[in-house]
């Protein structure tokens, strides 16, 4: 059996605040810590439930957070970007499985960590067929593409929550931390919150044969809400994006990674706020 596991940063055990998350802070160290402690935990439940090849891709910010020499050595690593399916790098049709470790909800949500979708000085809200999606979403209908089900997400309750809302009530959620406000949480301790981690990822593999693929139905309509017009200025000189609002540009693709390529294209080409 074969898992790819997926790791953000902003809902992995531990963090509540952006420096825990950036590097050049003094704390960033603690939340690279953290992230690959989480990360070993879901490798740990991954072998155990029988994973013969495990694939991790280190997916926030740089892309250069995880520590090769501190991984699970029965884990392979994908660091750096760019790359060309971004968070996603390395997912293909022989996986069996996609686990994504250390989520956090989508842009605008209340109750949740550092809520933000792909870049928060840039994105305000990004939708497909009409559907208002967070990164988990969007990156599980890259799984899906392949005909890979997402069987776990980890991060804060309010991601657990959007989870369950986009891919269904049999996804298992492990809910780490809970907000208080965007920087500020109920910590579960790390050993209980890896714990978690390890025992929920053997029980969403045991249950495998139950788990289905996450994906739109094509067309696809991607509509993607800039925080300013300067913003959506730029991304309007992509071929195929129609501004249908100051701020708001659309287009329509057949196939579902060249949209979500486009989608990117559109949010890096655009100048920060």
């Amino acid at each position: 059996m074969k898992v790819y596991i997926a790791t953000d940063m902003e809902g992995i055990s531990g963090i509540v605040h952006g420096d825990q998350v950036s590097p050049g802070t003094a704390e960033y160290a603690d939340g690279c810590a953290w992230m690959v402690g989480d990360v070993n935990a879901a490798v740990h439940g991954a072998l155990a439930a029988g994973a013969t090849e495990i694939v991790v891709n280190d997916s926030h910010g740089s892309m250069r957070n995880i520590d090769p020499g501190a991984i699970h050595p029965k884990a392979t690593l994908i660091s750096g970007s760019p790359k060309p399916l971004s968070m996603m790098q390395g997912i293909d049709a022989s996986f069996q499985a996609c686990i994504l470790i250390g989520y956090h909800a989508r842009a605008g949500t209340e109750d949740a960590i550092l809520d933000h979708t792909i870049s928060g000085s840039v994105v305000r809200a990004i939708r497909v067929n009409g559907i208002e999606m967070p990164e988990l979403g969007l990156n599980a209908a890259i799984a899906g593409y392949y005909g890979v089900p997402v069987v776990l997400v980890s991060g804060d309750t309010a991601v657990c929550r959007q989870a369950t809302e986009i891919l269904g009530k049999d996804v298992v959620t492990v809910a780490v931390k809970e907000a208080i406000g965007r920087q500020a949480a109920k910590l579960r301790p790390l050993s209980e919150a890896q714990n978690l981690i390890q025992a929920g990822v053997k029980d969403a593999l045991n249950k495998l044969v139950a788990a289905k693929p996450f994906k739109f139905a094509a067309p696809y309509r991607f509509e993607l809400d800039y925080h300013i017009s300067a913003q959506a200025d730029m991304g309007a000189m992509i071929p195929g994006a129609k501004r249908i609002g100051a701020r708001t540009l659309a287009f329509t693709a057949d196939d579902y990674i060249e949209g979500f390529r486009s989608l990117r294209a559109m949010i890096n080409i655009a100048p920060a706020r």
